[in-house]
């Protein structure tokens, strides 16, 4: 783990970052929809509006998800997000489990789309499989701190910091274009964001793998036992500063609009945040906030800035890709360049 900066560095993070502004003013994010193998995880992080108990879900089959997929084929999607509950490591069903993520990103790309997984830590074989069938993939961080292990955390073994860091750095060793990000306000301070992103930029001066890095505040919801109070948006704007001055340049800033209050989406771009991630049907981890419209967001930021889609990896990433991924992609990027924007539907 990289040693956190002192309480005092706070201050210096963001009175450099007073003085900084992007000159692009391009907003991207990713028309995408999510693909929930099973709701079953045997976490039971106490913020969560996700997870079901293990045993209480229908996994979603191939089948199903043809149906699925078919259906998105002329709405614009170009994302598919797997996104998962986790089975245990030791688990007898792990194997069918690891072999359905890998089947649905392969249906995904046959189909036309470009997957992204995202099914908590995976072993490094595991990583390597699913790296010959997806553009990229991801793991949000959350907080390096252990002191959340003793609330929020005591009942989810894999959100020990030093087994998510771990996972990050095999990201970097096998060359996977990723994506992770902090989850704000689950009783983590000030100091504990910041070594958290100090995690991030070290890991990325490492290898220079981290494409994105998400600040998700946390949202209540109805399913969550925690009875923790929404991230204030203030502080939410602070820290876009604070980690853009912590983070290489290279690396965007995703905020998720949903989660935002409309009247402050231009303040948390103007201090920093590039990008609103995956817009779609709807919000899996936070079902009781729905996603914008992607044309609604097009007006809101008018005249300001301009929003465009993007591609689940970012263009230095490309060369990364297996050729059959590489080919994917050119796809992709050809039709994005051919559209102003996408014939994009879903919301």
């Amino acid at each position: 783990m990289v040693p956190s900066r002192s309480e005092q560095q706070l201050n210096l993070y963001q009175d450099a970052g007073s003085a900084s502004c992007c000159s692009d003013r391009t907003i991207t994010y990713s028309p995408a929809y999510t693909l929930v193998p099973t709701y079953e995880c045997f976490n039971r992080c106490t913020y969560c509006n996700f997870r079901v108990d293990p045993g209480q879900d229908e996994w979603l089959t191939l089948q199903q998800a043809t149906e699925i997929l078919r259906a998105l084929q002329p709405q614009g999607v170009v994302e598919i997000l797997i996104l998962s509950g986790e089975v245990h490591p030791r688990h007898p069903h792990r194997e069918a489990w690891f072999q359905r993520l890998y089947d649905l990103a392969a249906l995904a790309l046959q189909m036309g789309f470009l997957p992204h997984t995202n099914a908590g830590p995976l072993s490094y074989a595991e990583m390597s499989q699913l790296q010959q069938v997806n553009v990229s993939m991801g793991l949000m961080l959350e907080q390096v701190t252990p002191r959340l292990l003793a609330t929020v955390h005591r009942q989810a073994p894999s959100k020990q910091p030093a087994v998510r860091i771990e996972q990050l750095q095999w990201a970097g060793q096998l060359q996977i274009p990723f994506t992770t990000g902090l989850l704000l306000g689950i009783g983590e301070t000030a100091a504990d964001r910041i070594a958290t992103l100090e995690t991030i930029a070290a890991l990325h001066d490492r290898w220079g793998h981290i494409q994105e890095v998400i600040l998700q505040p946390h949202s209540p919801g109805q399913q969550q036992v925690w009875l923790g109070a929404a991230f204030p948006i203030d502080d939410l704007i602070d820290l876009i500063t604070t980690a853009r001055q912590i983070l290489p340049p290279e690396i965007t800033l995703q905020i998720p609009p949903n989660l935002i209050p409309a009247d402050r989406l231009l303040d948390c771009l103007k201090a920093g945040a590039r990008d609103l991630g995956g817009i779609g049907l709807k919000d899996e981890v936070n079902p009781a906030y729905p996603h914008p419209h992607d044309a609604n967001l097009a007006a809101q930021l008018s005249p300001h800035w301009q929003l465009q889609p993007r591609l689940p990896i970012y263009p230095q990433y490309d060369h990364w890709l297996n050729p059959h991924l590489q080919a994917a992609v050119t796809q992709w990027r050809d039709r994005l360049a051919a559209l102003p924007s996408l014939p994009h539907s879903l919301t």
